[in-house]
């Protein structure tokens, strides 16, 4: 019998593989596709009410027992994000059908996007340091495919740019777990952290802390190693940029929150102070970004940015209020952004730009498009009773609780300035005096909708149900905050 928790993992796999053999019929390509991510949807909600119901599922491959075999665990944390991780791949799915266009369609687009979500959903479940790389590298791979297809001159560009980064990227990574093994002699995560805790964290522990934080650091888009984030996101289209956007830096931030509260808890006046104070200044990059630009595509990028800052000072604060509010505030900004990318991207498919300044007048026309996106500004502000509102709250608790009341305020003026940035799209693109665009009549509008729309609408339901949400939340946090469970689910009786 398959063990549960992998099932996430093996069906977009094995879809991706049978894609390739459909590569030129585009219809029996949009089917499976759509079924299969469906279908994981269904799977990835199991599972979370299993670990809900069961506590942390472990998966040890091939009957080695943890630590000497490779492990992968389902803690609630690991759920929620694969649960994420599904819907936003089928409402991307969904939208790439009216979008993405026949011919990137017939060059492997399908299979890259499910391979894509292999290489996130097994970063997010795997229990072994070396094999986090490994999904790291899968994801990575897609996403190269995914960039450059189509052959634009800026894809090209941002493409090469892209993959330098992450080589680097890439081989920092490879060192920093060869240093890890030659001080705890295991690759293990939570092997590892039992083993940090027989040694203590010795000036060799925080230099490799800081190192993996400069890994994470790059693919997460921390100040300042986020150069390579606005151009590379720029690039490509509409549901591509969602997918980025919205799972490969959050992927980057899931492994600093469970490296800085699994790992390197020994020495936070040092470690997470230095990720207090580099949060800090990406919110602050990040706000005059989103305000400078006058470009849609680039207002939400810098939004990311922000997002990330937020989060992470959740988790350098260290309070188990702090912790719950990253993990509440995780979610709702990869369901918020995903909905948002798509939202412009039926904005730029109309207009045929993304210069603010070129476009007005469009609620008169399409006010579905306004009032929806209206709405996700609303949700990705946090303005109350919505989803960034109730993480916000609990991360700024958190902070003011530690006596970090420059970080909390910092966080509590973005949510008015990231306002202010998705609202200045809304005033200038959608009041004033409508305009004619060329081959806009062409443009499904209310078939590009349906994703977004189901993005927005979960992301509303989640902060108005956030009451019957939070126990999910509060076991993710506590798992993070206290090691011990994580430890104990895994090693088991070892």
């Amino acid at each position: 019998m398959i063990n549960f928790l992998i099932l996430p993992l093996l069906i977009p796999f094995l879809t991706g593989i049978l894609l390739i053999f459909f590569a030129k019929n585009v219809v029996i390509q949009r089917w499976i596709a759509a079924f299969s991510a469906f279908f994981n949807v269904i799977i990835a909600f199991l599972l979370v009410q299993k670990v809900r119901n069961d506590g942390i599922l472990t998966l040890d491959v091939s009957s080695w027992q943890a630590p000497f075999g490779i492990t992968l665990v389902s803690d609630m944390i690991s759920a929620l994000l694969v649960l994420t991780t599904t819907i936003i791949a089928l409402t991307s799915v969904i939208y790439s059908f009216r979008s993405i266009g026949i011919e990137r369609e017939r060059y492997f687009y399908y299979p890259a996007l499910n391979f894509l979500i292999v290489g996130v959903i097994g970063a997010f479940t795997t229990g072994d340091i070396f094999n986090l790389f490994v999904f790291f590298e899968v994801l990575l791979m897609a996403s190269y495919v995914l960039l450059v297809l189509g052959g634009t001159k800026i894809q090209l560009r941002e493409t090469i740019k892209y993959i330098l980064v992450n080589v680097i990227s890439s081989a920092l990574f490879v060192i920093a777990v060869a240093y890890l093994y030659s001080v705890v002699g295991t690759l293990n995560m939570a092997h590892i952290s039992v083993r940090l805790n027989e040694l203590g964290q010795s000036g060799i522990i925080t230099v490799i802390a800081v190192l993996f934080l400069i890994v994470f650091g790059l693919k997460g888009g921390i100040f300042p190693l986020y150069f390579w984030l606005p151009g590379s996101y720029y690039a490509p289209p509409a549901p591509v940029m969602a997918l980025f956007g919205a799972l490969l830096t959050k992927v980057g931030v899931y492994a600093i929150m469970r490296t800085y509260t699994l790992f390197f808890i020994h020495d936070t006046g040092y470690t997470h102070q230095l990720l207090m104070i580099l949060t800090i200044i990406t919110i602050i990059v990040g706000v005059i970004g989103a305000i400078a630009f006058s470009d849609i595509k680039k207002i939400i990028i810098y939004n990311i940015i922000v997002a990330i800052g937020v989060i992470l000072f959740g988790v350098s604060v260290m309070t188990p209020d702090s912790i719950a509010g990253s993990v509440f505030y995780l979610i709702h900004d990869m369901i918020i952004k995903a909905g948002l990318f798509l939202l412009i991207g039926i904005i730029i498919a109309i207009t045929g730009t993304s210069d603010l300044r070129k476009i007005s007048g469009l609620i008169k026309r399409y006010p579905g498009l306004g009032w929806t996106f209206f709405l996700a500004a609303l949700v990705l502000a946090g303005i109350p009773p919505f989803s960034g509102f109730v993480g916000k709250v609990l991360i700024v608790k958190g902070g003011f609780e530690s006596e970090h009341y420059w970080g909390a305020g910092i966080v509590l003026t973005s949510s008015l300035l990231v306002l202010f940035s998705i609202m200045k799209i809304f005033i200038n693109g959608f009041w004033g005096t409508p305009q004619d665009y060329k081959g806009e009549d062409k443009v499904p509008v209310r078939k590009l909708l349906i994703a977004p729309v189901i993005l927005v609408t979960i992301s509303v339901l989640y902060g108005a149900g956030s009451e019957f949400i939070f126990p999910y939340i509060s076991q993710a946090a506590e798992t993070l905050a206290n090691p011990s469970i994580y430890i104990d689910a895994v090693l088991k009786e070892w």
